[in-house]
């Protein structure tokens, strides 16, 4: 297992361009879907990976992507049927 260096809420701030504020709400949202931990250290708050939680969001979202594709794939197939001039329902 890897440990996963944490980084403050200031240098995650510091690294995109939005609010610090803006920055704690994404973070909040993240530590919620348990996907990032905030511990406290001193005056700051480090923000460490949760690896694990992420590889099993990774694994729902393969998931959801192979459904989608085969979605996709069905919708590409009805639609050249029906720019098919040979199948004309009259």
């Amino acid at each position: 297992r890897t440990l996963v260096a944490g980084v403050t809420v200031s240098q995650l701030a510091h690294s995109y361009d939005m609010s610090f504020a803006a920055v704690q709400k994404h973070v909040a949202v993240l530590e919620e879907a348990r996907l990032v931990t905030k511990e406290p250290r001193g005056r700051e708050r480090m923000v460490r990976g949760n690896p694990d939680r992420i590889r099993q969001a990774q694994r729902l979202l393969d998931g959801f992507e192979v459904v989608w594709r085969s979605r996709i794939d069905r919708l590409d197939v009805l639609l050249a049927e029906d720019d098919d001039p040979a199948s004309t329902d009259t």
